[in-house]
């Protein structure tokens, strides 16, 4: 079953904070080196697409709101647009009216033939009175008409260009995102190599020292990343597993930000073997908290954490078949002590 939480764009694209940069590797067996990592070439270069993505970001935020506001001017002024045709067709009617009156009253004969059909002239004269309040009538009717046509050419000019600069506006956002999509997929990646190479000299780079996003967690768990799709539980079988899944999978891209679920110590960064880059957290009570298959780490070795840190980037080294984060929770450091982590971080307050 998979379940999926969902979080405003803004922190989906900070998941390429992922970008920043290596260190040199560490001779040795898989353990990791504590110690500062300095940015290298590629280093360097996924840090300046982590940068200008960031910028792209405001951009892309900054326009969009911008193209509601346009969009609601927009339709304003078709609102407004079709007020004024209807109001147009009302005058055009009051025109028509005036018109057959003046022709039914012999509107247009000279006033000289009046008075002489007329039976009579005094009666001819009211007549004569009402025709020119009529022709007043309808010369200002006509201005009336004249003027409300010239405001509703304006107007639809103005909602034309307003729809124009709206769809403009959306062509140049959905470039900006695809932008934006093909520098964070070209930094994860990288991000990435730089993993499988580490895995496959059994060396760690330095620790990545991540800039932590100010959070004012109210609980003293948390879940390892914050959005994701639920994927392989605790139990499951499957052909990549020795015997039973001992953890729980969180579906997330490369590069996201993996947390720790709660205070504690990391007693183990290492790299090598089926869980690829990982780290282990010791937390009271004797549990052990483990972050597997893991792009790049921001932690050291016996450096304390607290909850909601960021610990790492998720990737997929080691025996992965996509990007996800392994969890576990464990009574020892090492696997094969595992226990339900979906059960332990509800008893802890935490719901996956």
């Amino acid at each position: 079953m998979r379940f999926t939480r969902r979080h405003p764009m803004l922190a989906a694209v900070l998941l390429c904070a992922l970008a920043v940069l290596a260190a040199r590797p560490t001779d040795g067996d898989g353990s990791h080196a504590p110690g500062h990592g300095s940015p290298s070439g590629v280093g360097a270069q996924v840090a300046r697409l982590y940068e200008e993505a960031a910028a792209a970001t405001e951009r892309y935020e900054a326009g969009r709101r911008e193209a509601e506001r346009q969009r609601a001017r927009a339709q304003r002024l078709e609102g407004r647009l079709d007020r004024e045709r209807r109001a147009m067709a009302g005058l055009h009617g009051e025109l028509g009216r005036i018109a057959s009156s003046q022709y039914r009253d012999g509107g247009g004969l000279p006033l000289t033939a009046h008075m002489l059909l007329a039976d009579d002239p005094e009666e001819m004269m009211r007549g004569q009175r009402a025709v020119r309040q009529a022709e007043v009538s309808l010369d200002k009717a006509i201005d009336r008409s004249e003027r409300a046509e010239a405001r509703l050419a304006r107007d639809e000019a103005r909602a034309a260009a307003a729809w124009k600069g709206l769809e403009q506006r959306n062509a140049e956002l959905a470039a900006l995102k695809q932008g934006i999509e093909r520098k964070l997929e070209a930094a994860r990646w990288k991000l990435q190599g730089q993993a499988d190479a580490s895995v496959a000299a059994g060396a760690c780079r330095g620790a990545v020292r991540l800039d932590q996003p100010e959070t004012h967690f109210t609980t003293r768990w948390v879940a390892p990343v914050e959005t994701y799709v639920l994927s392989a539980s605790y139990g499951s079988g499957g052909a990549r597993w020795a015997n039973r899944h001992t953890g729980q999978d969180f579906a997330v891209p490369i590069g996201t930000p993996v947390r720790a679920v709660g205070t504690g110590k990391v007693v183990k960064v290492s790299c090598g073997g089926a869980f690829g880059i990982e780290v282990v957290v010791r937390h009271a009570g004797g549990y052990y908290t483990q972050y597997a298959h893991l792009a790049a780490v921001a932690v050291d070795q016996g450096e304390r954490v607290s909850p909601g840190q960021w610990i790492g980037q998720s990737g997929t080294s080691g025996n992965s078949t996509g990007p996800h984060l392994h969890f576990e929770v464990r009574v020892t450091p090492e696997m094969g002590s595992a226990v339900n982590p979906v059960a332990w971080l509800a008893r802890r307050g935490v719901s996956l």
